[in-house]
């Protein structure tokens, strides 16, 4: 599976300058990211801290072992 462009605790740190008060649109065109990637992550990671991003990626990686075992037998 191919691995995103941005790390988990930058996203964090997008949403976190969004909560704070920067507008969408001036927000996207400083990290270089388009609005539906940005509603993207705000589905996927809102309200979620760097040790929550870091968690759910580990289980996200133990899934796709088990699954990647699963396909094997």
């Amino acid at each position: 599976m191919r691995r995103g462009r941005f790390a988990g605790d930058w996203i964090i740190g997008v949403l976190r300058e969004y909560e704070a008060g920067v507008k969408t649109a001036e927000l996207c065109r400083k990290h270089g990211i388009s609005d539906a990637t940005f509603y993207n992550w705000k589905a996927k990671h809102g309200g979620m801290t760097v040790s929550d991003a870091a968690r759910l990626r580990a289980l996200e990686d133990k899934n796709r072992r088990l699954k990647d075992l699963l396909e094997i037998n």
